[in-house]
């Protein structure tokens, strides 16, 4: 680096600051500047050699040469800087690489997709550089779009075809509006208690078929189709019937109970609200499974008189509700599958992820964005409570499945 050296001589191989008060002056402008000032350095004297072994020295004939120099011109590369230029003896321009190796840009359009994901909008990205990179390229409002759409790219490739490898006694699925779409997401808790988002599919609306579509392309990847596993799902019969239709009639499903009491109150004033809520959670807190179901079924009875409706979607599906009390789940972890809370949650980190996304133009944009959204919303995802219970959770699944073929044969 000539310019730290008070260009005594070229630097090569290691470097040696012989004059350190350089260094400090040019440190009081910052480290960031201090390190662009290096970089550049370096990179234009990797550029001069490059040249020099093709065209040879800079004034020194050489008739053996196969290039001559052609002077300098701005370049871009992550930033800004001038090169060096060179033409073959036939009169084609010939390609530096080590200019070539930093004008890769994958690592800046990660750094765009980042910091746009965090909700810096394209119209302010300039702003939030650090001093001494407003001035470079790739700062502007479409530039910065386009490589937030080359860096989303990028990631949905690898996100759409990772491999399923681990094992997944509990998978949640929801839906979540998206512009005019709705994206149907699936979210796996492996053995360690630990949340991933397993895959995305869109559609016009929640339907069966896109359901069917998005399990396909889970077992596609190493979803274990006979694994013993507890679904965790709302009360969409959507999601309900194409998890059997996937799965079996083995497959053990758990309805959210906290859909459940709001569609149980959704039929009755609101004066009542507040009596069958505090009664429904009595219920569910219930440990014994014949006691839970006592309870809820003593309510409807309670209920049929002067709210038959409401009843009736007491009644409905009442089992499902409490499949996580027929099998026996201990304490923190059966809070945590008795409902899709912490797949809602996941869908609000990815809603304020998009906040600043307004339209969105077709079915590819919205999955995309979408992705990009959930993958985000990995980044804080912490372990379940209650994980430590999981391998009792898989006993029961492997026992009720058991069970459950004991009962299938002996009623063929």
């Amino acid at each position: 680096m000539e310019l730290y050296q008070e260009k005594k001589a070229r630097v090569n191989g290691c470097v040696k600051v012989i004059d350190p008060e350089i260094i400090v002056e040019r440190a009081s402008e910052g480290l960031l500047q201090l390190s662009m000032e290096l970089g550049l350095s370096v990179l234009s004297q990797m550029m001069e050699q490059d040249v020099e072994h093709v065209a040879g020295k800079k004034g020194a004939h050489q008739k053996a040469r196969k290039a001559y120099r052609h002077g300098y011109e701005q370049s871009r590369v992550v930033m800004g800087g001038a090169r060096p230029r060179m033409r073959s003896l036939t009169g084609g321009e010939l390609a530096i690489p080590s200019l070539m190796l930093f004008q890769n840009d994958d690592p800046l359009n990660q750094v765009i997709l980042q910091r746009l994901l965090l909700g810096i909008s394209t119209r302010k990205y300039r702003r939030s550089l650090e001093d001494g990179l407003e001035g470079t390229s790739c700062v502007s409002k479409s530039e910065a779009s386009r490589r937030f759409i080359a860096g989303m790219e990028t990631v949905m490739d690898a996100f759409f075809s990772r491999p399923i490898t681990k094992q997944y006694p509990v998978l949640m699925m929801d839906g979540m509006e998206l512009g005019k779409m709705t994206i149907v997401v699936a979210m796996g808790i492996d053995t360690d208690g630990k949340k991933q988002i397993l895959g995305l599919r869109e559609g016009g609306t929640e339907n069966s078929g896109v359901v069917k579509d998005l399990l396909a392309d889970l077992i596609s990847r190493g979803l274990n189709q006979e694994e013993a596993r507890l679904y965790v799902l709302d009360g969409g019969k959507a999601l309900h019937s194409a998890v059997k239709a996937t799965f079996g009639e083995r497959c053990t499903i758990q309805r959210c109970q906290v859909h459940k009491k709001r569609n149980v109150l959704s039929y009755l004033p609101e004066s009542e609200h507040e009596n069958v809520s505090i009664a429904m959670t009595k219920a569910y807190r219930e440990f014994d499974y014949a006691q839970a179901k006592s309870a809820l079924e003593s309510l409807a009875n309670q209920l049929e008189y002067r709210y038959p409706s409401a009843a009736s979607s007491l009644r409905e599906g009442l089992e499902e509700t409490l499949t996580v009390h027929r099998l026996k789940v201990p304490g923190l972890l059966r809070q945590t599958l008795s409902s899709t809370n912490a797949m809602e949650s996941a869908n609000s980190s990815c809603a304020r992820t998009l906040r600043r996304v307004s339209c969105f133009k077709n079915g590819s944009m919205t999955l995309h964005h979408a992705a990009a959204g959930f993958l985000e919303a990995e980044r804080s995802f912490r372990r379940v409570r209650g994980y430590k219970q999981i391998p009792v959770l898989i006993a029961s699944l492997k026992l009720l499945t058991v069970t459950d073929d004991a009962s299938i044969l002996k009623s063929a």
